[in-house]
């Protein structure tokens, strides 16, 4: 059903209908989980017998023994050294995945502080700014180890510098900032590159504020002839005078396996040196059988990584686009229930209700059968204090279950605003 100019009351009463049609329909269909789909993951499936039984060797490294230093196998540094275009020598390759990378470097900056601290983070009551909307998992990481959350809005290209100057520029104890740089969670949004320097050559109160980039989506684009420029941090701290400002963190969570693929940072040279003493205190190495793998595995493929990343796009575009077909279709596009982002790429689609009305949408899904991200996940605590947000995510259910998912959502904002007016007094 799309589109009326039916009176209040009968807008209501043509809303309930057309949701408890589907209500009575018994579904169970799933759109909170930001997963490949099986058909994402069989494209990896010759990764699990790439290497042989005798296949034991690379790099002139028993791949059996123990590894041959923290920083990963030569062959793996080279390959997504290649991938976020910097030096091998500014990559450290380490296990599943870039979140525990993360986890791991805050840590150390909380433990040691940075290149650059006067000492250890933990003492000096730290805070870290973080983008809204924005990912949940950021928020519970940093939040577990005690920092305290800034928040500035994520806009079209990128998050707001302005507030971040402004944030960073005055107060020492605003340690970083961490966010998305490409295809962001949940919007879809990319830095541009003037932002991009900004950041890199922003003059902080805190001599050693760092700029986390989690890059998770840097080569998930999603339309060949429509895509995103990644920005390189690395570089452009590099050239601001500041080298040691960037941490980029990638993965290869979302191109092979999930759930046993590679998590991998890029920096400078004396931060990689500055990462693996710690690492190196800790831990032996990581696996090198799994790196030797995701390399025998992605040299193979045919066209390589970005071969493999056009197969993903193949599967995952339509359910996009599909999305954004239904949403014009059941409400419109002139924003009088609702907006929502149209990525470039990535995994997510963020969607904003006209009125402040998300949570009871998410509930009248979930009685509806469909399973969303919470209201509010996107925000630190759970907190969205507009009461809009729902993350959107199309990717691991088939594309005809995503269609018919998606009318259900587009029923349950009609219902969910126009109960919201009327109890209003529209």
């Amino acid at each position: 059903m799309g589109m009326t100019s039916e009176a209040p009351a009968s807008a209501l009463q043509s809303a309930r209908q057309a949701y408890e049609a589907f209500r009575a329909r018994g579904l169970k269909l799933n759109m909170q989980r930001g997963q490949p789909s099986d058909a994402d993951f069989d494209l990896s499936n010759g990764l699990i017998g790439v290497l042989g039984e005798n296949d034991v060797r690379m790099d002139g490294q028993d791949l059996r023994n123990y590894p041959g230093g923290v920083t990963g196998l030569p062959s793996a540094r080279a390959m997504f050294a290649h991938y976020l275009d910097v030096k091998a020598e500014n990559m450290l390759v380490w296990n599943n995945s870039s979140l525990e990378l993360q986890g791991l470097v805050l840590t150390f900056a909380l433990l040691h502080g940075v290149r650059g601290s006067s000492g250890p983070w933990i003492t000096q009551s730290p805070k870290i700014i973080v983008t809204v909307p924005g990912y949940d998992r950021h928020f519970l990481l940093l939040q577990t180890l005690g920092f305290e959350l800034l928040t500035v809005d994520m806009q079209p290209d990128g998050p707001d510098v302005d507030a971040i100057e402004r944030l960073a520029g005055t107060d020492p104890s605003v340690k970083g900032v961490l966010f998305v740089p490409t295809y962001s969670n949940p919007g879809g949004e990319s830095i541009s590159a003037d932002k991009a320097r900004r950041l890199a050559g922003l003059q902080a109160a805190a001599p050693d504020f760092t700029i986390f980039a989690d890059d998770a989506y840097r080569a998930h684009h999603l339309y060949e002839e429509d895509r995103d420029e990644p920005v390189n941090f690395v570089v452009l701290s590099r050239d601001a005078g500041s080298p040691d400002r960037a941490f980029v963190f990638a993965s290869t969570s979302k191109i092979t396996f999930a759930g046993a693929g590679l998590g991998f940072v890029a920096s400078s040279e004396d931060n990689i040196k500055w990462l693996s003493k710690y690492l190196n205190a800790q831990s032996i190495g990581p696996n090198k059988l799994e790196q030797a793998r995701h390399v025998r595995f992605l040299e193979n493929y045919p066209g390589g990584l970005e071969g493999l990343m056009s197969a993903h796009a193949a599967l995952i575009a339509p359910k996009f686009r599909a999305v954004d077909e239904v949403l014009r279709a059941e409400l419109g596009g002139n924003g009088e229930y609702a907006t929502w982002t149209s990525p470039r790429g990535g995994y997510f689609i963020s969607l904003d209700t006209a009125e402040p009305v998300a949570a009871r949408v998410v509930e009248l899904a979930e009685e509806a059968g469909v399973s969303l991200t919470p209201a509010g996940a996107t925000y630190p605590a759970g907190q969205d204090r507009a009461g809009r947000n729902i993350r959107l995510a199309p990717t691991r259910p088939p594309l005809e279950e995503v269609r018919l998912a998606m009318q259900v959502v587009a029923a349950c904002v009609r219902l969910a605003t126009e109960e919201y007016r009327q109890g209003r007094g529209r």
